[in-house]
């Protein structure tokens, strides 16, 4: 996993890590609900 500077990390949302979703045990992927998806706050 790469380390990124705290000003990379501090507009992405929190939820989903900036990735816009989240990866589901059984398989797949969910939308993020808190961004959107779009990744960021």
């Amino acid at each position: 996993m790469l380390r990124l500077k705290k000003e990379e990390t501090s507009n992405h949302c929190p939820y989903c890590k900036g990735e816009g979703y989240f990866q589901l045990r059984l398989g797949g992927s969910e939308t993020c609900n808190r961004c959107n998806g779009s990744g960021k706050k």
